[in-house]
């Protein structure tokens, strides 16, 4: 059974239940905007759904519902906010036009957020940077729930990369994926759901392949494309870790001591001009990304995001999103009576 409601209600009951159970009304806005986004998109695993993980978080008492981000002007190329414990997404908002002012400025700056904590997709952080005309890279670790190649106990994190390339005139070229097999949310889901995961997602506890969903929560998830996924994957951890001066996956899955937070760690996101890298000629060499699009397009493969943009459409025309009927009511109760 499924429950439809409007994008308006759907971003409302976002804000409520995030401010009604303790989230200061900026943080609220920055998280419920980015769950709203993911909801649109069809992209379930990241949408309402997410609500019942933040709250979860908050309830721990590990994540700050109101701490304020820290910006500081790191160096030419670098721009650190700090999020003193809070969720990400504030930290980039605020953190965000800096960022966008040094890339413009040097061709290419960097932004280090610091001390978050992460639940979201990276699509929604850098779809905003391309809507600035710049390409933008984006990285993280999460919990140590991914063994590496050849292995069958949990050392990195799903560990996401994203990448947009903007585009005239229309949506940018995205993709946004996990260096695991699939992401976490997509296991629970499942589980939630009493569905079987496909082979090749996980692992159970004694290293034995499982389709089952419980088993793989309780065991390790495995990375995309063997050891290429696996090399993805530790150098997630490097960037996005001990290069800005924070978490690895290992550390932050210590750090959570069997609370089932959210992650704990940092974000690196990379934000380049490419006018100042095409130069005079950047409209031609604008062209010639344009043909490989094209030639991708042009014998009926799908750009990433396409099917995304597709969802976006449908819910934007509609003006609803529909969830299932037992998520509504388990984000219903989390409203104060």
């Amino acid at each position: 059974m499924t429950t439809t409601i409007t994008l308006d209600e759907a971003l409302n009951l976002s804000i409520s239940v995030l401010i009604d159970n303790g989230f200061s009304k900026n943080h609220a806005q920055s998280i419920a905007r980015v769950i709203w986004a993911c909801q649109r998109d069809e992209c379930q695993s990241h949408g309402l759904y997410r609500l019942l993980v933040c709250v979860h978080t908050l309830r721990s008492g590990k994540v700050s519902p109101d701490a304020e981000p820290e910006i500081s002007d790191a160096a030419d190329t670098l721009v650190r906010v700090d999020a003193r414990g809070a969720y990400s997404l504030l930290a980039f908002d605020m953190g965000r036009p800096l960022l966008v002012e040094k890339s413009r400025r040097h061709g290419m700056a960097a932004l280090a957020i610091n001390h978050c904590y992460h639940f979201s997709a990276l699509w929604p952080e850098i779809e905003a940077i391309a809507a600035e005309g710049l390409v933008a890279i984006a990285m993280t670790p999460s919990h140590s729930w991914v063994a590496p190649y050849g292995g069958t106990k949990g050392v990195f994190g799903t560990n996401p990369l994203a990448f947009a390339w903007p585009r005239p005139g229309g949506q940018p070229f995205v993709f946004d994926f996990a260096t695991s097999a699939a992401a976490r949310g997509e296991i629970e889901l499942h589980r939630r759901a009493g569905k079987a995961i496909p082979e090749g997602w996980a692992v159970d506890k004694d290293g034995n392949p499982t389709t089952d969903a419980q088993a793989a929560m309780a065991g390790a998830m495995l990375t995309f494309g063997g050891y290429k996924g696996s090399a993805l994957s530790a150098m997630i951890e490097l960037m996005a870790g001990p290069l800005i001066g924070d978490f690895l996956s290992l550390e932050s899955q210590a750090y959570d001591a069997g609370a089932g937070a959210t992650p704990y760690h940092g974000e690196l996101i990379i934000a380049i001009d490419p006018k100042t890298f095409m130069g005079p000629d950047w409209t031609r060499h604008t062209d010639r990304a344009e043909a490989l699009f094209e030639a991708i397009i042009d014998q009926g493969a799908r750009l990433p995001s396409q099917r995304r943009y597709e969802a976006r459409a449908r819910s934007l025309e509609t003006g609803t999103v529909t969830i299932p009927a037992k998520l509504y009511e388990d984000i219903l109760a989390l409203l104060k009576p």
